[in-house]
């Protein structure tokens, strides 16, 4: 039968849901500090404490010095004494013995509690942190313990709390004492008296926790969430795709007749849920991220990242959304800023354009048949009398004409903009890219101004003077002093030139003529008529058959003796490069290899 200490360590084992050994741990401290208080020991003394989890039976061990007249028990302790723990011991070691004052367990019980309490609380504490740090950016489960107009308390487990501040909560929202809620964890913070963790039911990731636990597909990767569009409780948009061919995924959110997502739809208070198929293709995920209203065009301006969208009378409203809801969420989730225009206002600007810009007088030229048509739908729609569908497409089409060859020109400038860059770009040394922009030696002020607008290198400066130098004189702090000292560094300045690599040294190759140069010495052994082993000579002309070879030379196939060998080594130019060739039986062809003399050996090199 378990006694009271078992009792109790077990009671408190399962109230503060720790583990034993730091409970063991907690206890062991106290009694260590209880000893202290006791005796009056010193801080310096090492003391240790043991506990029998069964018995709770306390053991305090010390250390000591062993003299031979013990003058003060709390830091001596005889030889006799000392020898029953060490028999090699001698006066003046130190030695660890057990020390436990009589009636310890009643003083260790009033002096260590509130030590006690106290490390059990800090091990708490670091328990419940690890456990949530583990859990940030996850769903938990609490229930309401105090709600007022500033935030909401939230029991969670291992007796936690968790605060979600009034702009976390989904608006509309009533929470009532004892509701059981779920959110997500959005920050930890260590505080005094424990965890801090803020709750949230308002962040993009809850609706994509909700998604991950509700639709299978996306918890496996079948189905990947690209991008979340939230508007707590009104509106919110989410792009998916597909990783594996056949997958419906949109379908997959929203499950059989919208089960899965009516599930989502009610944990968020009713919030409106758009699920759209995500698309590499910048116009196509516009089109789509603009639903439900349906798209005319969408017509995109790649440098300022502007898509300019028209849509049908009856369809301005619906792809604008409440004050402006739907639009700003199509933004959002794309990416791009998006200007929504009906047909006919897209019309009226494009032929405003038409007349007003030079650089459109080619495009006016070749609408100009078309140009009185427009102005008559336009002006018939301006005095509010109904245009025939025919008129509608007859405006959509010239408005696609004119935006597409504005696309055309604007990226014909930016090849022409791109091809001048690289023209400059190959005007300036390449070290000029790897050089720190410290060695222009520029005034120190106009070094600082420089960096902080990103000049890092001195190419980079160089290729700004070169191709915008307006730029660098719009910085704020360059004058017309400061644009001179950096002209003067620029011009003055000079970089080391590239040394060519070892691979790409070309040696000249002596030309044929007759009388036909000496060949390099080397021994050539041919054992086969049409294969031949090793045969070394100078490097002939490219594009040399094995057949013309063996025309060409056919004495340099004739074994040498090694005294005509030795005398064509002496005599061999300094310089010259040996090739050693192979008849490769796969290839049908003579393989060579350049032999290189040093020292007297020869080394090769295919």
């Amino acid at each position: 039968m378990k006694n009271e200490f078992s009792l109790a360590f077990n009671e408190v084992l399962e109230e503060k849901q720790l583990p034993k050994e730091v409970i063991l741990s907690a206890l062991e401290s106290a009694m260590v500090s209880a000893y202290r208080r006791a005796v009056n020991a010193s801080s310096a003394q090492h003391v240790e404490a043991k506990i029998d989890p069964d018995t709770g039976k306390v053991t305090v061990y010390a250390e000591k010095e062993v003299v031979e007249s013990v003058m003060d028990e709390r830091t001596e302790v005889s030889l006799e004494q000392a020898r029953k723990v060490n028999p090699l011991c001698q006066v003046g070691d130190m030695v660890i013995v057990e020390s436990t004052p009589k009636d310890f367990g009643r003083v260790a019980a009033q002096t260590a509690r509130q030590v006690i309490q106290q490390r059990i609380r800090e091990a708490e504490r670091s328990a419940q942190m690890k456990y949530f740090e583990r859990q940030l950016g996850e769903i938990v489960s609490g229930v309401v313990q105090a709600t007022n107009a500033q935030s909401t308390t939230i029991g969670l487990d291992m007796k936690a709390e968790g605060i979600m501040p009034a702009n976390q909560r989904i608006p509309g929202e009533r929470f009532r004492v004892h509701d059981r809620v779920r959110a997500i964890i959005m920050e930890i913070k260590d505080g005094s008296r424990g965890p801090q963790i803020i709750l949230s039911r308002a962040h993009r990731n809850f609706l994509r926790r909700l998604l991950e636990n509700e639709v299978p597909e996306i918890y496996h990767g079948i189905v990947e969430i690209r991008a979340i569009a939230r508007e707590p409780g009104q509106r919110a948009k989410v792009a998916v795709s597909a990783t594996q061919a056949g997958v419906d995924p949109v379908g997959a959110c929203v499950g059989v007749k919208g089960v899965r997502i009516q599930a989502i739809v009610k944990e968020l208070h009713d919030e409106k849920i758009d699920i759209i198929e995500w698309s590499p293709d910048p116009v196509v995920y516009i089109s789509k991220a603009i639903s439900p209203a349906r798209v005319s065009g969408v017509y995109l301006t790649e440098g300022e990242k502007t898509a300019t969208v028209v849509v049908m009378e009856d369809q301005l409203s619906l792809a604008i959304g409440r004050d402006g809801q739907n639009a700003r969420l199509a933004a959002k989730l794309t990416g791009w800023r998006i200007d929504i225009k009906s047909v006919s206002e897209a019309a009226a600007d494009a032929l405003s354009r038409l007349q007003s810009e030079p650089s459109m007088a080619l495009m006016a030229e070749a609408e100009k048949d078309n140009l009185p048509l427009i102005r008559e739908i336009l002006a018939k729609k301006a005095d509010g009398r109904p245009l025939t569908p025919e008129e509608y497409q007859a405006l959509a089409q010239f408005v696609d004409r004119v935006e597409r060859r504005v696309i055309e020109r604007q990226r014909a400038a930016d090849q022409e903009s791109a091809a001048k860059l690289a023209e400059a770009r190959a005007g300036i040394p390449a070290a000029a890219f790897d050089q720190p922009l410290d060695v222009l030696n520029l005034p120190e002020h106009v070094y600082n101004i420089l960096t902080e607008a990103d000049y890092r290198t001195a190419g980079d400066l160089l290729l700004a003077m070169k191709t915008a130098p307006d730029r660098v004189l719009s910085l704020p702090g360059i004058g017309p002093k400061a644009m001179q000292a950096i002209r003067t560094a620029v011009e003055t300045v000079s970089f080391p030139e590239e040394e060519p690599r070892p691979s790409e040294t070309v040696e000249p190759v002596a030309e044929a003529s007759a009388p036909m140069p000496e060949p390099a010495p080397e021994v050539a052994v041919a054992t086969q008529p049409a294969a031949l082993d090793a045969v070394v000579e100078e490097e002939p002309e490219a594009e040399t058959s094995f057949e013309e070879l063996f025309k060409l030379r056919p004495e340099s196939f004739t074994p040498a003796s090694d005294d005509e060998v030795e005398k064509k080594d002496k005599k061999g130019k300094k310089g010259k490069k040996a090739f050693e060739y192979e008849y490769d039986e796969e290839r049908g062809e003579v393989i060579g290899r350049k032999k290189h003399k040093r020292g007297g050996d020869f080394y090769e090199d295919w």
